[in-house]
């Protein structure tokens, strides 16, 4: 069954005259196709024979009732919205169908505002349970390349290059700004090649002190140097037939760089303190978040040793320049901090989602999944907020003034500047009442009706907030 663009609305009730109502009321109100069933048979049959966002059912009709109903829906399509309506004296049936999995309840006679408003928020539940479903499955494609997520181009071009130079053992250079994810290329690269049976052994360069490094590629015998009281096996060694990944290469010493190009030359190391040479069978993986060129050209870098890393050279992009892979990366974090922290499973709320795709992302996808993370263990419900955030711990360090009023004279600055602090303010504002104006006022400290009409002047609805307008 295939998902129309429009939403589709099924509506089950055995009174003919409630579903001719509704079902002109709801389509235009709701702008979406609505189809009606007189008892749950029918709806079963349609339900088999196309996909619906909602289902809209009375709980009392003969034959199969609504709780049978939703029972036999629920276990066709969980991901189903279902909202039941009733009979004041019902309301007991009705906290059971929450129970079994309906999304919401109405009591008949209802209002049709209030009735309008819960099947706006029932679609709109749907639609965030069909994208987290598209997340999934996008995320499992991608499963492949060792946890790094995205359908963007620029890291489908990184995941194509993997797949090319996999079953290679030509050197590679990444590239990329620190948190992109080099380190996880690296790791696809190792796991898809020939050598995936052999070590991977990762060298953090700058966390070893430059005294300290060549002794832990390159390996020493015992009295080569002041407490060195045994023979020491290498890096290198330790990852014979394998790989090696030196991360950060840019930092280590011109002296260093010279011993690393005779490896890259020779395909032979020395230990400290030995005379003779063991051969090496290692591919070679490098990274760096550095302008190597520049450092060529200033003297600290050698130029031949670049080229023999260069050989295969992969940019990895910064996460503001793939902002289409934002929310596949926030579902694929939950996701696994779900699971590893032992917590229900979470989503992230409309509004969170908009300020994460607005975020700059300095520290790129490390930074993201270091959010999230936190969000999954310390948000205290299912459906993570905007002030759920430590928002100081993840600075955005645009200021207010940003490059977007660059060029404006002082009058449309200000303009500019002022709708977003607006835009911004009241939507978190409102999001942490759940779009309760009344308390959002007396929070705020301005008067009901001096925010209605600065929402009003800004273009911001309470119902965006997933709550109504009191």
């Amino acid at each position: 069954m295939t998902q129309s663009s429009t939403p589709r609305l099924l509506i089950v009730d055995d009174e003919e005259d409630m579903l001719r109502l509704l079902k002109r009321t709801l389509s235009e109100d709701l702008k979406c196709d609505v189809e009606t069933a007189p008892n749950a048979t029918e709806a079963l049959r349609l339900l088999q024979a196309r996909a619906f966002n909602v289902v809209l059912a009375d709980i009392r009709m003969p034959g199969i009732d609504g709780m049978e109903l939703l029972e036999r829906s629920k276990t066709d399509r969980p991901d189903l919205t279902v909202v039941m309506m009733t009979a004041y004296g019902s309301i007991d049936l009705a906290v059971q169908a929450i129970k079994k999995g309906a999304y919401d309840f109405i009591a008949k006679p209802f209002e049709h505002e209030k009735l309008v408003h819960l099947m706006e928020k029932a679609l709109e539940r749907s639609r965030l349970v069909r994208e987290n479903l598209i997340l999934q499955r996008r995320i499992r494609e991608q499963e492949s390349f060792h946890e790094m997520v995205g359908a963007s181009a620029g890291i489908k071009k990184v995941f194509e290059t993997i797949r090319l130079i996999s079953k290679t053992d030509v050197t590679v250079l990444l590239t990329g700004e620190s948190g992109t994810g080099k380190d996880m290329a690296a790791r696809a690269i190792h796991k898809y090649s020939d050598r995936s049976g052999r070590p991977f052994v990762a060298v953090n360069c700058p966390n070893i002190p430059e005294n300290i490094l060549e002794s832990e590629l390159f390996g020493y015998r015992k009295g080569a140097f002041t407490h060195a009281t045994r023979d020491k096996k290498g890096l290198f060694l330790e990852a014979q037939g394998g790989t090696i990944y030196l991360d950060e290469i840019g930092d280590i010493s011109p002296t260093l760089q010279t011993k690393l190009l005779r490896v890259l030359q020779e395909k032979e190391i020395r230990p400290l303190g030995q005379t003779s040479t063991f051969k090496v069978d290692v591919r070679i993986i490098a990274s760096t978040n550095q302008d190597l060129e520049r450092k060529i050209r200033e003297g600290l870098f050698r130029e031949d040793l670049f080229y023999r890393l260069n050989v295969v050279s992969i940019l990895l992009p910064p996460l503001r320049e793939r902002p289409e892979d934002i929310a596949l990366l926030v579902q694929h974090f939950l996701d696994r901090y779900c699971k590893e922290f032992q917590r229900p499973q979470k989503t992230v709320s409309p509004a969170l989602m908009s300020r994460f795709m607005s975020h700059k992302w300095k520290g790129n996808v490390r930074e993201l999944e270091n959010v999230v993370s936190r969000c999954v263990l310390l948000s205290p419900a299912e459906e993570i907020r905007p002030e759920d955030i430590d928002w100081a711990s993840t600075p955005d360090t645009d200021c207010l003034v940003s490059e977007e009023v660059i060029g404006l004279t002082y009058k449309e600055a200000k303009t500019r500047v002022l709708e977003r602090f607006h835009r911004e303010y009241l939507s978190g504002l409102l999001s942490r009442h759940n779009g309760n104006v009344t308390r959002a006022a007396k929070d705020c400290g301005l008067e009901r009706q001096a925010l209605q009409q600065v929402m009003r002047r800004y273009g911001i609805r309470a119902k965006d907030s997933q709550a109504t307008e009191e």
